[in-house]
This record gives structure tokens, C-alpha cells and sequence, in this order.
């Protein structure tokens, strides 16, 4: 029975390994600040890499030199005053060494001042709703016809065939390289979450809530996400799409939708 039970977890493990895209650490992502917070989560994680192996390491050579059967007798002893000086100020030090620059890094993230461009983004049971303050566009981002066709039981599409399956939407948020974007995030009905890794943003949309954020992006490019904050029975079927475009594609883009009247909807 164990045995039935282990080739059973081996055999689910391979599969999703063989099924999914596997990152074994975050994205580096495409603005200045994603850059910064994955330099600041790197560094972290080699200090506490290097911790510890100091201390597994003493830990290993004092059981190994002082075991009992080398005859080593126990010390007397019953502290140390200089040992207790040391791990205090050692931990403190390195604790400065990290917070100083991650406060930097986090008042930074905060700075949404002097924006080039605004957008409210509104979360529903299911989609995403985008208004561009200064430009008088706005529309529903939904997932798109392929996924919705193919994700029901016995929809007779295989998932698989469906490029982007459930990551894709008819209609991305649109921004220009190089521009300050800020987002201003709430919710229409229940708790959302609007995340997309490569801009290290994760903002929970609240009812009558407004969270402010901001985004610089120094490459063009599909950038993907999805509302992470379980919201419902379709909580996985709200994905986010930003397309970064060169400036002057963007001012086609607001163009073309102003001039086709594309505005506040009621409904899809």
C-alpha cells in the first residue's frame, strides 16, 4: 500500500514537471525597480545561505571534535559574556545591511508622484477593468474566446492546444516603454489581487479601497499575470495582460480607440 502510494505522488510530481513551466526563483522582470527587488531578494538569500553554513558548519565540527567517544569531558562553565556580545552585534549588523537598502528600495515603490499616465484598474467577479484617467479609453479585460471554450469538462479541446491556456485576454492593459505608469487599484465586489512578476507588482484590489502603484518598463513585450487573491468560484480565470509598446505605437493605439469611441461599458 505505502509503496502503491509512493509511485502514485512520484508519478503526479513527473507529471506536472513534464506539463508545467518550472521557476525555481523569481523573475528579474523588465522595470528598475523589479531589478532592485530581485538584487535585494538575491542578497538576503546569500547572507542566509552563508549563515547558514557558519552555523550548521560549527555546529557539525563541535559534535564531531567533542564527541563522547574521544573521551572529550563537558565544559563548566555557564556563558559566556564576550559570546553573547558577539551574536547580538553580528545579527544586528547584518539586519542593517539589509534593511537600509530594501527601505530605500520600498519608498521608492511608494513614489508614485508625476506620473506620464494613470489607470484605475477595477477587479470583478471575473475580469479586470482598466480606465485611462487622461486619455477617456476604458474596457473589461476578460479571458479570451480559446481559453473560456476549452476550459470546461469535456469541452473536446485538449488545454494544451491552447497557446497561453488561461493566461491570455481579449484586451491587455496597453502602456509605452519608458513611461510612468501609475495604477490606481480597487474592486467592484470582493477582495482581488492584480500581480504581474516581471513588473514585481502584487496590489490586492479592495471595495471602496484605493491601492496606488507604479510601473516603469524599460522593455517591450507580453507581460502576464493573474489575480491572486481567491475570489470565487472563477478566481482562476481573471489572468492580466500589460503590453509594453514603443511610444509611438501607443499614441496609435489611444488614437484608434478614440476614434472608434471605445468607452465606459456597462457589460462585456
Amino acid at each position: 500500500m505505502i509503496r502503491k502510494s509512493l509511485l502514485s505522488l512520484l508519478g503526479t510530481l513527473w507529471a506536472g514537471a513534464a506539463s508545467a513551466d518550472w521557476a525555481l526563483n523569481m523573475p528579474r522582470g523588465v522595470t528598475e525597480l523589479s531589478a532592485e527587488t530581485y538584487d535585494l531578494h538575491m542578497m538576503v538569500f546569500w547572507w542566509c545561505v552563508w549563515i547558514g553554513v557558519v552555523v550548521f558548519g560549527v555546529m557539525i565540527i563541535s559534535l564531531v571534535k567533542h564527541r563522547k567517544s574521544r573521551g572529550v569531558e563537558p565544559a563548566t562553565f555557564s556563558h559566556s559574556t564576550t559570546a553573547e556580545v558577539v551574536w547580538t552585534i553580528i545579527p544586528v549588523v547584518i539586519l542593517l545591511v539589509m534593511a537600509v537598502p530594501a527601505a530605500e528600495t520600498m519608498i521608492r515603490l511608494e513614489d508614485s508622484r508625476n506620473p506620464d499616465i494613470s489607470v484605475v484598474v477595477t477587479g470583478y467577479q471575473w475580469k479586470w477593468h482598466y480606465r485611462y484617467q487622461d486619455e477617456d479609453i476604458a474596457f473589461y479585460s476578460s479571458l479570451d474566446r480559446p481559453s473560456v471554450e476549452a476550459r470546461p469538462k469535456n469541452s473536446g479541446i485538449d488545454p494544451f492546444d491552447v497557446e497561453n491556456f488561461l493566461l491570455e485576454v481579449d484586451r491587455p492593459l496597453v502602456v509605452p516603454k519608458g513611461a510612468k505608469v501609475r495604477l490606481l487599484i480597487t474592486s467592484n465586489d470582493v477582495v482581488h489581487s492584480w500581480w504581474v512578476p516581471d513588473l514585481a507588482i502584487k496590489k490586492d484590489a479592495v471595495p471602496g479601497i484605493i491601492n496606488e502603484t507604479w510601473f516603469r518598463a524599460e522593455q517591450t513585450g507580453t507581460f502576464r499575470g493573474q489575480c491572486t487573491e481567491l475570489c470565487g468560484k472563477d478566481h482562476g480565470y481573471m489572468p492580466i495582460v500589460v503590453e509594453v509598446v514603443e511610444p509611438d505605437a501607443y499614441i496609435a493605439w489611444v488614437e484608434t480607440h478614440q476614434q472608434t469611441g471605445e468607452r465606459v461599458a456597462t457589460s462585456q
